[in-house]
């Protein structure tokens, strides 16, 4: 069995646990719908055709924020599964909201922390990992707690199926160079391009990225495969 020295409850966060205003709509979706969309952690690995209930491809993004993303890529693709991954409740509000306004019924959110969850309940069983704008954490003394780096690149390598990918994207050059070199040497996982991905166009953009773009910011987009 395949082993990764990233500790479970790892004292080094990749995020800040925010205490962000949550609207009445999205408590009122968390509250109504979490029961059936939201499975609780647990130190177990997930059994993913149970879990949806069927055996078509699932994809995990890592950090939705709002979801709204999410939302479109699942409506677009009826039959692929999306689990996602957050720890902010009123993100996971609003992508519950956008599920039931979309009648979705291919997502399912973890709401925990990513390392744990990569650990101790993914497999060899995705089909790809969606990591959208993770937090940069600009300050050279801040990249430990960077999401994409190793020992964490071979959690995801690890999790993925023979010939899936990892398609990060952020617009943060910095960043992007970095873990450019962390998933370039992480075993298992082969660059789909010669450095940079071009824009991957069923990828919605959203309104961050839109605004960021109006002010010539520059989008820098990561594929890797498992090759093994």
């Amino acid at each position: 069995m395949e082993t990764c020295q990233t500790e479970s409850k790892q004292t080094i966060k990749s995020y800040v646990l925010r205490a962000g205003r949550i609207t009445p709509a999205q408590k009122n979706a968390y509250e109504k719908l979490s029961q059936k969309f939201v499975i609780q952690y647990k130190d177990s690995k997930v059994i993913l055709p149970e879990l949806f209930s069927n055996n078509n491809p699932v994809i995990l993004e890592i950090g939705f924020g709002m979801g709204i993303a999410t939302a479109q890529i699942a409506e677009s693709n009826p039959n692929t599964n999306y689990l996602g991954i957050e720890v902010h409740k009123p993100g996971i509000g609003r992508l519950l909201w956008e599920i039931e306004k979309r009648n979705l019924s291919n997502i399912k959110i973890i709401e925990y922390d990513a390392v744990d969850v990569m650990q101790h309940m993914m497999h060899s069983s995705l089909a790809g990992i969606h990591i959208f704008f993770p937090d940069p954490w600009p300050k050279k003394r801040h990249y430990k707690r960077r999401l994409v780096k190793r020992p964490f690149t071979d959690l995801l390598r690890q999790s993925l199926k023979p010939g899936g990918y990892v398609y990060m994207v952020t617009d943060w050059e910095n960043y992007g160079e970095f873990a450019l070199g962390e998933l370039s040497a992480t075993t298992g996982l082969q660059n789909a391009y010669e450095g940079f991905a071009p824009h991957q166009e069923w990828r919605p953009l959203t309104k961050f990225e839109q605004r960021g773009l109006a002010q010539n910011h520059t989008v820098y987009e990561l594929m890797f495969l498992r090759n093994n």
